[in-house]
């Protein structure tokens, strides 16, 4: 995407020459003269669109010099371009992306080793490197998703954490599933390479794994397809052969104790930037995500891929109708080529399901000002800034590429980020224009707004303000400022969301297939 091309101080943004639409950056009455020569004639709420000249119906709509959607109808300059006139159109296939695979890839000006960024972080035995030192208690099942929280509760209750000022704290990470799913199918998979990755990240100190017993998700055949034993920071039980609740319940708490001392002797040390594996979520959308903290949430992932760090981008959904910028960026063909197919699998995905790819955008990213999929999207991958594409994962696979890299997840925000902490990421930025609630444990989760209306009432939750980049800071020293933001986090600093305690109900792993 360009620039912005102008930038008027009170009303509207024009973000590329080729557009057709520019954006209302406060509601917009009719009558009102904007900086582009056209007269509003329909009011225009902040963060919508409006035509800057005659739209024909049929004509393509462009934003960011993309196509976003074609007109249904006529639609006069000054006018009000939203729902009610635009639209993806039922030939939304003729919208064909030139996928232009490597054309685009830009060698990458890493910062030289001496002089690259550094944060105080916990040293793991198998090299890498966490941002947090959690206790983890998770769970096999829905069934045994009860006892896990009463373990971590009885931890709590007793205030023995106080004597360990080196653990972050204990997690119950429930799941809904676990059972009456086919243990050689796609479920069962998913569930599995999720389990693993949250008890391997990084974060997690110790863990604890905790089933019923009859499940389909049976904890030693967990083990064994992992080569995993039981040691002093991972251990499991099953209620059923523990002897029951209250008894499970009292040799969990047992186990957690014993591991206290042991996750306790992990220290911060200087570690640099090139372990930390980034998140890029963005949630609760409006009209002003592709235009501030998206773009600038790109730049601090350029910087940390500069700095030898990853980036993690996401949500496939959201990034349907802008794939072709990544495609030029991949690395090789068969990296773009991978993306493609994914991409293809989410169409034939939603027609199986009798729903299309634009029942996304949502309700409140519609009243934000967005109106297709095609424009989400757009501002979506805005995140993912502007670095080689270099791998191409499924949903909770191992990352193990540095860099700029791409995973395979829902649009849904708790079940995209998931699957990236299952995968490795150790710290998670996260844009929002309507105002997500939302953390993440075992991995802080930053909390960016993208407009300052939205920032200021929402203060509790949010740490940094993109709407500042409308009032003229540019998207460089937004992304510089998100960049040392996460430095001071992975160092220790509690997000807002890790103040207010968020995280424990947020492990949701992707349900793919049928359960019976």
């Amino acid at each position: 995407m360009s620039d912005v091309m102008s930038r008027p101080a009170a009303r509207t943004l024009l973000l590329n020459p080729q557009d057709n639409v520019a954006v209302a950056l406060g509601n917009l009455d009719v009558g009102t003269d904007t900086a582009e020569g056209v007269r509003i004639i329909r009011r225009v709420p902040k963060g919508h669109k409006f035509a800057v000249r005659p739209i024909q119906a049929g004509e393509t709509i462009v934003k960011f010099g993309q196509i976003i959607g074609r007109a249904k109808v006529e639609i006069p300059a000054g006018d009000w371009v939203h729902e009610h006139n635009a639209g993806i159109g039922e030939d939304h296939g003729a919208f064909e992306r030139d996928y232009a695979f490597c054309e685009g890839v830009v060698p990458v000006d890493f910062v030289p080793e001496d002089q690259r960024a550094t944060f105080q972080g916990f040293k793991r035995a198998d090299g890498r490197v966490g941002t947090r030192n959690y206790i983890g208690i998770l769970t096999s099942v829905n069934c045994s998703t009860t006892v896990a929280g009463f373990i971590a509760r009885e931890i709590e209750r007793s205030g023995i954490l106080d004597d360990y000022p080196n653990i972050d704290g204990i997690v119950a990470l429930k799941q809904a599933n676990g059972c009456v799913i086919d243990y050689r199918g796609v479920i069962f998979d998913t569930l599995k390479k999720t389990t693993w990755g949250y008890a391997t990240n990084p974060n997690m100190g110790g863990v604890i794994m905790v089933g019923l017993g009859c499940e389909g998700f049976q904890i030693p055949r967990f083990k064994e397809a992992y080569g995993v034993t039981e040691n002093e920071t991972f251990r499991t039980m099953t209620i059923q052969e523990v002897g029951g609740t209250r008894k499970t319940v009292e040799a969990g708490v047992e186990a957690v104790k014993a591991m206290l001392p042991i996750v306790n002797q992990a220290k911060r040390t200087t570690q640099p930037a090139s372990e930390l594996m980034l998140a890029l979520q963005c949630g609760g959308s409006d009209g002003y995500s592709g235009i501030t903290a998206n773009p600038a949430l790109g730049v601090a992932a350029d910087i940390l891929v500069r700095h030898g760090g990853t980036a993690i981008l996401s949500e496939t959904p959201e990034i349907y109708g802008a794939e072709h910028l990544l495609t030029r960026r991949a690395r090789t063909r068969e990296v773009g080529e991978k993306l493609v197919e994914i991409i293809h699998w989410w169409e034939d995905y939603a027609e199986r399901n009798n729903m299309e790819m634009n029942n996304n955008p949502s309700p409140g990213n519609k009243l934000g000002g967005l109106t297709t999929i095609l424009e989400k999207s757009l501002g979506a991958a805005a995140k993912g800034g502007t670095t080689p594409l270099n791998a191409v994962y499924h949903y909770a696979d191992q990352v193990t590429e540095k860099g700029f890299v791409f995973m395979d997840t829902p649009g849904y925000d708790p079940v995209s980020a998931t699957g990236q902490v299952a995968g490795g990421a150790n710290i998670l930025c996260f844009t929002t224009g309507r105002g997500s609630a939302y953390g993440c444990k075992p991995t802080p989760s930053i909390k960016i707004a993208t407009n300052s209306d939205i920032y200021e009432k929402m203060i509790d939750d949010m740490d940094i303000n993109g709407g500042d980049v409308l009032d003229g800071k540019s998207l460089e020293a937004k992304g510089q400022e998100i960049f040392d933001y996460m430095l001071a986090v992975a160092s220790g600093k509690k997000s807002k969301s890790e103040e207010l305690g968020y995280g424990d109900n947020e492990f949701v792993p992707w349900q793919i297939g049928a359960t019976f």
